[in-house]
C-alpha cells in the first residue's frame, strides 16, 4: 500500500451551519456574566432584601409579632371605638390616633430595615499587619496583637479593644453583636422587637417608635376606658357595655400589658439621650461608676442636656459604611466573556494550537494516524471557551475526519 500525504484543513475556511453567528448569538445574554454585589457575600449574620436596599437580623421572628400587635390593636380600635366616640365626643379622636399609628409604623420600619452602623471587617492585608505587631521591647519574634489601645477623647482615656472577629481595634463606643456578629458603631443594644442593632444610624428612629408608641398606647388606653364607661353611663351597666363591644376588651388587655414597659422604656432612653449615653455603656458601668470623680466623666457629653439630645437625635445622618449595594471588584467575580470575542482568541491561538505549519498525516489501510509534530501541537481547549467554540471545533473536528477516509479511499490503488 501507498502512503497518502495531505496538509490539515484551516478550520477558516470552512462554512458549516454550526458556525453561523445564529449558534453564539442566542448565548450572548448567556456568556455576559452578572456582577455580583456586596451584600451577596456580606460576611456577618443579616438578612438582606430587595437587591440590598433592606437589612435586618437573621433571628427578626420577634418582628412580624411587633407588628401584628401594633396593626391588630389600633385596627379594632378604629373599627369598633372611634365610631362611638366620633359621634358622643368628637372627630379628632381619630386623626390623632391615625397620625400617632403612622408615626409608630414608619419608625418601626425605619429603625428594622436601616444599617444601625456596621463597621466592615478589616481586609487580609490589614489583619495581617495588626497580628504582625512587634512589641515594644524589640524582641524579633511576633506576638498577638494587643487586646487594648489607650487614647485620649476630652482630656480623658479611652480604652479601644481588639475585635478578633472583624480583626480590627475597635473605634470609640463601638462593640460586637453576638446576634449579627458585626461591629456596629456607638452601640446602644441589640433589639429583639424591632429584629436589628441598635445604633449610630437608626437610634433616632428607634427612639421616635418607642415614644410614639407610648404616646399611642396611652391615647388608645384612655379611649378604651371612655369608650366603655360612656356606653355604661346609658344605664345598660358594665356588662352589657363589655357584651356591646367585646374588642374593647382585647384592646384593653393589650394596652394594660404593654404600656407600663414602653413608658418605662421611653422615660430610660430620655435620660441616656439627655446624657449622651448607650444602654451598654450604661448597663456596663462605663463613666456612672466614676461619677464621684470630679476630673472623671463621660467625655462624649456635652454638659448640656438640649445640647446632647440634639446631637444625638437631631445629628447628621453618617452614611453606611458596608456599602451593600456596591458591586464587587473585578478579580473576585469570575472573567466575563462576549460572543463578540469568542471566535477571535480562538483562531489567534492557531500558530501554536492548531493549525500552525502544515502538519503531515499518513494514512493507512483504515485508520489515519497524525505524525509527531502534529500530535504535540493538540488543541487546548480552556475552562472560560463558550458551548459555541466547544460545537465548532467538533464539528471541525468531524469534518476533517470524513474527508481523511474520502483521501484515503479514492487514493488508495486497487
Amino acid at each position: 500500500m501507498k502512503n497518502c500525504e495531505y496538509q490539515q484543513i484551516d478550520p477558516r475556511t470552512l462554512t458549516t451551519p454550526t458556525a453561523t453567528p445564529t449558534s453564539t448569538l442566542p448565548l450572548a445574554s448567556k456568556n455576559v456574566q452578572r456582577q455580583r454585589r456586596k451584600w451577596e457575600v456580606f460576611p456577618g449574620r443579616n438578612r438582606f432584601f430587595c437587591d440590598g436596599r433592606i437589612i435586618v437580623a437573621r433571628q427578626s421572628g420577634v418582628l412580624p409579632l411587633t407588628l401584628g400587635l401594633i396593626l391588630i390593636t389600633s385596627g379594632l380600635f378604629f373599627i369598633f371605638d372611634c365610631p362611638f366616640l366620633v359621634a358622643h365626643l368628637t372627630v379628632c379622636i381619630p386623626v390623632i390616633a391615625g397620625v400617632l399609628f403612622v408615626f409608630v409604623v414608619f419608625s418601626l420600619l425605619h429603625t428594622s430595615f436601616t444599617d444601625p452602623g456596621i463597621l466592615p471587617r478589616a481586609l487580609p492585608d490589614e489583619a495581617a499587619d495588626i497580628e504582625k505587631q512587634i512589641d515594644n521591647s524589640g524582641s524579633s519574634t511576633y506576638r498577638p496583637p494587643p487586646r487594648t489601645k489607650e487614647i485620649l477623647i476630652n482630656d480623658q482615656v479611652v480604652k479601644l479593644k481588639y475585635c478578633f472577629t472583624c480583626k480590627m481595634f475597635r473605634p470609640p463606643r463601638t462593640s460586637h453583636c453576638s446576634l449579627c456578629d458585626n461591629c456596629v458603631e456607638r452601640f446602644d443594644h441589640h433589639c429583639p422587637w424591632v429584629g436589628n442593632c441598635v445604633g449610630k444610624r437608626n437610634y433616632r428612629f428607634f427612639y421616635t417608635f418607642i415614644v410614639s408608641l407610648s404616646f399611642l398606647t396611652s391615647f388608645i388606653f384612655g379611649c378604651v376606658i371612655t369608650h366603655l364607661t360612656l356606653r355604661a353611663q346609658g344605664g345598660s351597666g358594665i356588662l352589657n357595655a363589655v357584651q356591646q363591644s367585646p374588642a374593647s376588651i382585647v384592646e384593653l388587655v393589650v394596652c394594660f400589658f404593654s404600656i407600663w414597659s414602653i413608658l418605662g422604656l421611653s422615660g430610660f432612653h430620655t435620660y441616656l439621650a439627655a446624657s449622651n449615653l448607650t444602654t451598654n455603656e450604661d448597663i456596663k458601668g462605663s463613666w456612672s461608676s466614676k461619677r464621684g470623680l470630679e476630673d472623671y466623666k463621660n467625655p462624649y457629653s456635652y454638659n448640656n442636656i438640649f445640647t446632647n439630645c440634639c446631637v444625638v437625635l437631631c445629628g447628621p445622618m453618617p452614611p453606611s459604611m458596608i456599602d451593600r449595594r456596591g458591586f464587587l471588584p473585578p478579580e473576585d467575580t469570575p472573567p466575563i466573556i462576549t460572543a463578540e470575542q469568542e471566535l477571535p482568541p480562538f483562531l489567534s491561538k492557531n500558530d501554536t494550537n492548531m493549525v500552525g505549519a502544515p502538519s503531515r498525516v499518513t494514512c493507512r489501510t483504515s485508520t489515519c494516524q497524525s505524525s509527531k509534530g502534529s500530535s504535540q501541537a493538540s488543541p487546548q481547549l480552556f475552562p472560560d471557551q463558550t458551548l459555541a467554540i466547544l460545537s465548532f471545533v467538533m464539528e471541525t473536528a468531524k469534518l476533517t475526519d470524513i474527508f481523511c477516509h474520502r483521501s484515503h479511499r479514492f487514493m488508495l490503488p486497487y
